[in-house]
């Protein structure tokens, strides 16, 4: 069975990249969530006035990999307790957040920060309400994949 899950963790490109990884993704798609600027461009996310947020789209089977794992995997691909962005990308659109569309996903995205709370972390991520989801331009899909690079600000950590 396919679903779908949305999260931000900084510059999209390196969350697609980590995700594209995992085992049960089917796809992933960078985009922008979380404003109310409907089909926002790359430029106008920039300005730090639409209120969206660098997110990804991730298409998985559930028979492969649960909405827990993903989120596990998603707090260790980046740091989470970074208050002002993602490594050097600071501002508003690179902030951390889990965007729920059951109650069943909101209580495991809190428990999983209850757990990390638990463990000493201070975690910034921000467990928001599911809003639309808007694919980001062509040019920044696969980004890494068609550069043949890696990513400069994300990189996994065994956590859970």
């Amino acid at each position: 069975m396919k679903k779908k899950a949305y999260f931000a963790a900084g510059c999209f490109w390196g969350v697609e990249y980590y995700f594209q990884k995992l085992e049960g993704v089917i796809n992933v798609d960078s985009g922008y969530m979380g404003g109310d600027t409907k089909n926002p461009t790359y430029h106008q996310v920039l300005t730090k006035t639409t209120g969206h947020f660098e997110a990804v789209e991730v298409v998985y089977d559930l028979s492969k990999v649960s909405y827990e794992e993903l989120s596990k995997y998603f707090f260790e691909i980046h740091d989470f307790t970074q208050t002002d962005g993602q490594g050097p990308d600071i501002g508003p659109q690179y902030l951390s957040a889990i965007f729920y569309q059951t109650q069943e996903e909101k209580d495991i995205a809190l428990n999983l920060i209850e757990s990390l709370d638990n463990m000493g972390y201070s975690v910034a991520t921000k467990v928001l309400e599911y809003k639309p989801f808007y694919k980001a331009e062509d040019y920044h899909q696969n980004y890494y994949l068609n550069r043949g690079t890696v990513p400069y600000c994300h990189s996994y950590t065994k956590i859970f």
